[in-house]
């Protein structure tokens, strides 16, 4: 279980995160939503290891994991899809993935097969290099990339921007199998309000650099987390 306590973070002087607090647990999708420039990805970043906290805790699988470093995140089981993507345009699909298997002992350098079954594209364009897939595409080779690592905590940032309906719904399939499985905890950041509702088990507010709402899909009072996301 992942479990962050009274969070700051500062960029110079700049305020980004405000005590922020949220859990993610295993089996259980926790969506992190508001408007652009909030702190959510400044949140990933966070938790990812590729920005460091003033203050606050971040404690996963029962341990502080503050001074780890991104690929000491990576090697506990902790995967990052960022917003943007950001595959290696010149590599080939299959290339993409592979470069998932840095965390991972020899015995485990290989690509699951769960990742061609939730993402068949992949499998029909192993040859073709990254740069040439549609922006749908190359969000399923991200995702792909990261499930190669095995991961126990799956980050992901705005996986539907800019994608195509059909895209999105197969991402959301992937999305809820995964969570079905009992074993990742996957941490949503997303915009879209129904994709997130449909998806969450629980949610999380951001404004300024705050949490501002917080609910489980039981107690959502939808109203209030509307009003939230848009202040």
């Amino acid at each position: 279980m992942l479990d962050v306590k009274n969070i700051d973070l500062y960029y110079g002087a700049a305020q980004a995160l405000r005590g922020v607090s949220m859990i993610a647990e295993p089996g259980k999708v926790t969506c992190v939503m508001g408007r652009n420039g909030v702190g959510k990805t400044s949140l990933l970043r966070t938790l990812a290891g590729q920005r460091i906290p003033a203050r606050g805790t971040i404690t996963f699988d029962g341990r502080e994991i503050n001074a780890l470093k991104p690929y000491e995140r990576a090697q506990a089981g902790i995967a990052l899809v960022p917003q943007g993507r950001e595959i290696f345009p010149l590599l080939t699909v299959e290339e993409n993935l592979k470069t998932g298997f840095a965390p991972l002992p020899r015995s485990e350098s290989y690509i699951p097969d769960d990742v061609f079954s939730l993402f068949p594209v992949l499998s029909d364009m192993l040859r073709r290099r990254g740069g040439d897939l549609s922006g749908g595409q190359q969000q399923q080779l991200a995702i792909g990339r990261a499930l190669v690592m095995r991961p126990k905590l799956l980050l992901l940032d705005e996986p539907t921007e800019g994608i195509q309906p059909s895209i999105i719904k197969d991402i959301g399939r992937a999305i809820s199998y995964l969570r079905g499985l009992g074993q990742m905890a996957i941490v949503l950041v997303e915009q879209y309000f129904d994709f997130a509702r449909e998806l969450g088990d629980r949610f999380v507010a951001m404004d300024r650099g705050s949490v501002v709402y917080s609910c489980t899909k039981a107690d959502m009072d939808e109203t209030a987390l509307r009003r939230a996301i848009s202040l």
